[in-house]
């Protein structure tokens, strides 16, 4: 099948991207520059992990929305909590309809490259309160995306009854370069090792038993 994937330069995303490498004809890798405190990074990563296997890279501009969202992801590392993912935490580091915004583009561009389907990293792991990574959002919009689209654009998520560290023993198998992945909310040179997607990406190498490859400040 013809697809696209949604590539942050994160861990799931870049898993995502390799499986769709592999098991699809891969016709372009979409990302988008929102304006996060980790966007340079993370986006170089995204950018690295596309070329290497040859997929066309489209890096979307859309920085003009962020004074317009309220999270602590667009406001400087200073803001972003040193704990892990609970709810009063993660509600902070929300940014506002993210995925949904990223879907309905993603899937313009995705049918204009004559892509059928777009891959999104979306797992078992995502926690729910993030309300545009819950189940019942996820298959409205994959619902909007088919009836709004000539091609009837599908919703690929290969992750999505897999936790982090299933994904992690998944991207160990394809080969995933995980050195070249970025997840640190705060944008450091380093992973910080001490927000919430530093813990939990440490914790998914663990539980997987892959080495992991990345260097943390703590």
């Amino acid at each position: 099948m013809k697809t696209a994937v949604l590539l942050s330069g994160g861990l799931d995303s870049t898993t995502a991207l390799h499986w769709a490498h592999r098991h699809h004809e891969l016709l372009c890798a979409i990302s988008f520059n929102y304006g996060s405190n980790h966007a340079a990074r993370e986006l170089a990563c995204a950018r690295r992990q596309a070329e290497a296997l040859g997929v066309p890279y489209r890096e979307i501009d859309i920085t003009c929305l962020a004074p317009h969202l309220k999270s602590a992801l667009l406001s400087g590392a200073d803001a972003i909590p040193d704990a892990d993912y609970a709810p009063e935490n993660l509600a902070q580091t929300v940014v506002p309809f993210r995925n949904g915004m990223f879907l309905a583009i993603a899937a313009g561009i995705a049918e204009s490259c004559g892509a059928e389907a777009l891959v999104i990293a979306a797992h078992a792991g995502d926690h729910t309160i993030y309300p545009d990574c819950r189940e019942d959002f996820m298959q409205a919009m994959a619902e909007a995306i088919r009836l709004g689209t000539y091609a009837g654009v599908q919703i690929l998520r290969p992750f999505i009854r897999a936790d982090k560290a299933q994904i992690v023993a998944c991207g160990a198998e394809l080969g995933v370069p995980f050195e070249h992945t970025y997840s640190c909310y705060r944008g450091g040179e380093k992973h910080c090792g001490r927000c919430a997607t530093c813990r939990e990406r440490r914790e998914a190498f663990l539980a997987a038993g892959v080495p992991d490859p990345t260097v943390y400040e703590s």
